[in-house]
């Protein structure tokens, strides 16, 4: 079940996450332009890079753990699927924030880890499979706290990222469960 090339993925980009931080912390230059700025042809490039870019050390440690867990979780149990949740949670988050969110530098790969928790709640209570049931209750246990993060009372977080990333989530989850019962209908058929 498990194999290290399973975790490869969240691996690598926490890799990329910790050498940009590394960067910017030796050199002092700052990388926040890299960031999602809102309906800015020059923030438009922050849909592939803001997740790579952190504040802080917090910053970077808050989003460090929970990807290499929910991460590895994904590639893990979720093999068909996962570098398509993966890639859609960090590309689709990051386009709508691009499209909808507050005119500011988004920073930070909290969207993708919105994305995929909410991925993982979400295919549980659509599948309603007993290991995905398991891995359900195990992220709302460990992670259930990020429904905070949803509430947009503090202004200096992204709090748009989390929600576009939840939203991204749950209907990535939607669609492949819907898609699953339509294969499965037609190959009972």
């Amino acid at each position: 079940m498990f194999q290290g090339s399973n975790i490869l993925p969240p691996l690598r980009l926490v890799f990329l996450m910790w050498v940009v931080f590394t960067f910017q912390t030796l050199t002092g230059f700052d990388l926040g332009f890299l960031g999602i700025l809102p309906w800015s042809i020059s923030g438009l490039i922050g849909v592939l890079t803001a997740p790579l870019i952190h504040g802080n050390s917090s910053h970077l440690i808050s989003n460090t753990l929970p990807l290499l867990f929910l991460g590895t979780t994904l590639f893990v149990f979720y093999k068909k699927h996962a570098l398509l949740v993966f890639s859609q949670c960090y590309l689709m988050t990051n386009l709508l924030v691009w499209i909808f969110g507050r005119e500011f530098y988004h920073i930070g790969a909290s969207g993708l880890v919105y994305g995929i928790a909410f991925f993982l709640i979400s295919i549980g209570i659509f599948k309603r499979k007993v290991i995905s049931i398991m891995i359900s209750i195990i992220v709302i246990l460990l992670y259930g706290g990020l429904i905070y993060g949803l509430n947009p009372g503090n202004q200096s977080i992204s709090w748009e990222s989390h929600l576009f990333g939840a939203i991204v989530g749950i209907g990535i989850a939607y669609g492949i469960t819907r898609s699953d019962i339509k294969a499965n209908k037609i190959s009972n058929s």
